[in-house]
């Protein structure tokens, strides 16, 4: 399995998981249309589903160029009812109700964030049992995971550089107050590790990271250190080789 990294910020967010040539997702649709046809090749081939986590733009905002590309869309009612959007490529899924795409095996789960019905993935490709997670804009999971394989997960913000940037000026109060009820913070992630079993945990990637709020070498390192796993960063144009083999 592969990972592609198309977007991950404020400005964007978009993901490619690539299990075989005709079994392949995309976790968000959040960066321009015409990047993610060069990506492709402008070859939809094998690209069985694109996943939405909620109606943000940096998520959602070229969801309907999959879908007039005859690529079904898969999403709450709170996030299509959000954005009106409607059409027989707009699959409505729930928190908690697991359903098949092809070879994929998806569990969505509800999250914690500010918009109207905000959902994380368990993902497992069938043909091997691989399982990714993959959980962005929130500030908790309420859920644990067992035998995860791989992680890609929010970790947006350190929360002592936030109060700095307050204290600076850098950013305002306001922007401070809505990443504590809205975003992963580097300590909640460190929580929500340590939490779960990561026995079978080959990966994790950090995805969503804030530009001011955030330190990359600090974030990769206390969750290296806590949970000893590979651990990236994921930037635009990052291909991650997910392996469960060799150990």
């Amino acid at each position: 399995m592969k990972l592609k990294v198309l977007g991950s910020s404020s400005s964007g967010n978009c993901y490619l998981i690539e299990a075989s040539e005709k079994d392949k997702l995309i976790l968000d649709a959040g960066i321009n249309f015409k990047e993610v046809q060069k990506e492709l090749n402008f070859d939809f081939k094998g690209i069985q589903g694109v996943l939405i986590t909620h109606e943000h733009m940096d998520h959602l905002k070229y969801a309907t160029n999959f879908a007039l590309n005859g690529i079904n869309i898969y999403a709450s009612n709170g996030t299509f009812s959000k954005l009106n959007l409607k059409g027989h490529r707009f699959k409505i899924i729930k928190a908690l109700e697991q359903f098949t795409i092809e070879n994929f095996k998806i569990l969505p789960f509800d999250t914690e964030h500010d918009a109207a019905e905000p959902l994380g993935f368990l993902i497992q490709y069938i043909p091997t049992g691989e399982k990714l997670l993959y959980a962005t804009d929130t500030y908790y999971i309420k859920y644990k995971f067992s035998k995860l394989n791989y992680l890609l997960l929010e970790c947006n913000y350190n929360k002592e550089i936030a109060k700095e940037n307050v204290e600076n000026g850098i950013i305002n109060k306001a922007r401070y107050l809505r990443l504590l009820e809205s975003h992963f913070s580097l300590d909640n992630l460190l929580k929500f590790l340590k939490a779960n079993d990561l026995t079978y945990a080959k990966n994790i990637i950090l995805c969503h990271l804030s530009n001011d709020n955030s330190n990359q070498n600090i974030m990769l390192n206390e969750v290296y250190s806590q949970t000893k796993v590979p651990t990236i960063i994921a930037r635009p144009g990052v291909e991650v080789e997910l392996k469960l083999y060799p150990f």
